[in-house]
């Protein structure tokens, strides 16, 4: 196995790169999206039932059918991996939403009211009170949807968009399990690096708060 993956280390750093690209770039739309949409909801109640709930049912979509229900749209259709970062996107937003609004809510309103009462407008207090307090809920959040999004990223491959998941639709097809493995664990990898290096400056940002 190991002299498999030394022969073929070109081509796995290659797909895992594109990995990273996919999921990057679609993390980072999910949290300008997503958080915002989530300071959004705090604000306004009557947002919270349909925002949510619109959320709940994207993740219950499964990943495969998710992705034949965009392959159909003009812009998305003509790009693989545009159609790949839209559905990792869509799967992201859930948790960095809800997150975000609980983040904001769970704030004790006394200290929202002492800084009201110090003069701070609604912006300030966003700014300086709610969000650096609720950044520990909200990174869990953003934690939560990058395992999730390096996990769905290896199904984007069955649409053609890259990354490890060709390994292992290959190996499936071909029946090689070095091929499966090739693709696996290095998406495992990524996905415990990620989860142990988003979750270690989680604990930071809660010790600090």
């Amino acid at each position: 196995m190991l002299d498999f993956f030394y022969k073929n280390r070109g081509q796995i750093f290659s797909l895992t790169l594109e990995h990273l690209w996919l999921v990057g770039v679609a993390i980072a739309i999910a949290i300008a999206v997503g958080v915002p949409l989530g300071i959004l909801v705090s604000r306004k109640a009557w947002l919270h039932k349909p925002v949510l709930g619109t959320a709940n049912v994207l993740q219950t979509i499964p990943s495969l059918a998710l992705f034949g229900f965009l392959l159909p749209a003009p812009w998305l259709g003509e790009r693989a991996d545009r159609l790949a970062i839209v559905a990792l996107v869509l799967y992201a937003l859930l948790p960095i939403v809800r997150n975000t609004y609980t983040g904001i809510l769970g704030i004790d309103p006394a200290v929202k009211e002492a800084a009201l009462g110090m003069g701070m407008t609604d912006g300030e207090l966003l700014a300086h009170v709610e969000l650096p307090l609720g950044a520990p809920v909200i990174l869990a959040g953003i934690r939560i949807a990058t395992v999730t999004a390096i996990g769905v990223a290896t199904i984007a491959a069955a649409i053609g968009a890259g990354g490890l998941g060709e390994l292992i639709f290959r190996g499936v097809a071909m029946v090689n399990n070095q091929l499966i493995l090739a693709g696996a664990l290095p998406a495992a990898l990524l996905a415990i690096v990620a989860d142990l290096g988003l979750g270690a400056l989680e604990n930071r940002l809660r010790v600090r708060k």
